[in-house]
């Protein structure tokens, strides 16, 4: 028998204190993976010490590379150089991590030898088709599974530079393109529906790679190099915000989170909460090795529902699920359209979330791009996450509004992401317990 991670969450006192969320994954896989690829070595601080970006740093360890961890929150990487990968002779298991997967995959269409990555169960149902074209028009040579992983690359591909311009707008497609640009004769440019955030691009000029870009696209030369620097990796906005929106919906509350990356293309929530009528400042804004961040003071306010414009929706994609916990508990109906993409992502979080809501109590409709959600009064019930981290942490935030206890099931994902949530949320306030049920092997 294995046991399976539930929480209760309910309803207590205002949430208060100061707060630092763990290190952005976006960053923490990127820093990672360019470090490996540069010449000289790479000190990395403020690594997210999840399980997907622990995952990519055992992956480029199987590929030989040394990465060292002296502390907590730090990785000490030895970089091999563009061309100094080695195969492994194992699969290469990215865990839970699409990021992981989606760049890996065009960092390793340049490599002289072949390579397999593959999944855990949610991740081996998630469309990989959308990276595997535009790589294949580079030259690459991808298999699949009708699209989905197990990814088999095959190495010893010519690959050329092209321009390219992405049917989705999401960086992990670009920078898959960028990555494998990297070893492609000539220029790579890639253009995108929407500016999508530029991670991969800033930290390919700290690395000192050529490269040029804006909202929206970006251009690079192949068979350049990679020189080491050292990487501080800002706190993660996706993980900070359920505090904000927590705090934002318990009466009396005041939270001030430190040191939050506000890369311009990730913030869309703060955008939309505001338009929503939410208190949340701007404190200390700086930059910090070419990224932007800032402390975020959050205080209680009451929400309106609004439409949420589409100029927002691809600056706030992993947002979404905690957005439609402040949608239910705000005076009027939000919608939300143009968001296909949660449909895949580690769950259907349109689905995952609507059906939540519903057991709480809330009218929330599907629709085939979005939602539509009437705040109301939230009841005690029993929700199901389907395994999906940034679901159950949203509804670890919905049971802080609701008149009775919210038992949330299969909680165990949220490590992938946001390792030490349970304590950092006791810490300032959530009423939030765990518990373990047996389940057959």
């Amino acid at each position: 028998m294995n046991a399976r991670l539930d929480w209760i969450s309910q309803a207590g006192g205002p949430l208060r204190g100061v707060l630092r969320v763990p290190g952005d994954k976006s960053i923490s896989h990127r820093a990672l993976m360019l470090a490996a690829l540069a010449q000289g070595q790479s000190r990395v601080s403020g690594f997210l010490e999840g399980e997907d970006t622990r995952a990519t740093a055992r992956i480029l360890q199987q590929l030989g590379v040394r990465i060292a961890a002296p502390n907590a929150g730090e990785r000490v990487i030895e970089g091999v150089g563009l061309h100094g990968l080695r195969p492994s002779a194992q699969p290469l298991d990215c865990g839970n991590a699409g990021t992981g997967m989606r760049l890996l995959a065009g960092l390793l269409a340049g490599q002289g030898f072949d390579s397999t990555l593959i999944g855990d169960a949610s991740l081996s149902q998630r469309p990989m088709r959308r990276v595997i074209e535009p790589l294949t028009t580079l030259g690459a040579r991808i298999d699949s599974s009708d699209g989905r992983p197990p990814l088999r690359i095959h190495g010893g591909m010519d690959l050329h530079g092209h321009a390219i311009t992405t049917a989705i707008a999401s960086a992990q497609i670009k920078s898959a393109i960028l990555l494998a640009g990297l070893y492609a004769g000539g220029v790579t440019r890639v253009d995108e529906p929407q500016p999508t955030r530029d991670y991969t691009e800033r930290m390919l000029q700290a690395f000192g790679w050529p490269i040029e870009f804006g909202p929206g696209w970006a251009s690079l030369p192949g068979r350049q190099s990679l020189r080491a620097c050292d990487v501080r990796v800002p706190g993660d906005f996706s993980s900070a915000a359920f505090f904000i929106v927590a705090a934002t919906l318990v009466p009396g509350s005041e939270l001030l989170v430190q040191e939050v990356g506000l890369n311009p293309r990730r913030i869309g929530l703060i955008e939309v909460l505001r338009a929503m009528g939410a208190d949340i400042r701007i404190e200390a804004p700086r930059q910090q090795d070419g990224e932007p961040i800032a402390d975020l003071r959050v205080r209680h306010a009451d929400l309106r529902g609004i439409e949420v414009p589409l100029a927002h929706v691809a600056d706030m994609i992993d947002e979404f699920p905690i957005l439609f916990v402040a949608a239910a508990c705000a005076a009027g109906v939000t919608r939300v359209h143009g968001a296909a993409e949660l449909r895949v992502k580690e769950s259907d979080r349109i689905a995952v979330m609507a059906n939540g809501l519903r057991a709480l109590g809330i009218d929330a409709q599907e629709t085939p791009d979005g939602a539509l959600i009437r705040g109301g009064g939230l009841r005690g019930g029993v929700v199901d996450s389907r395994g999906d981290h940034r679901c159950a942490m949203s509804f670890a935030v919905a049971g802080l509004r609701a008149d009775s206890a919210v038992r949330i099931s299969d909680c165990a994902n949220v490590a992938t992401s946001f390792p030490g949530f349970e304590a950092l949320a006791r810490g300032v306030g959530f009423d939030l317990e765990q518990v373990s049920q047996a389940q057959p092997a």
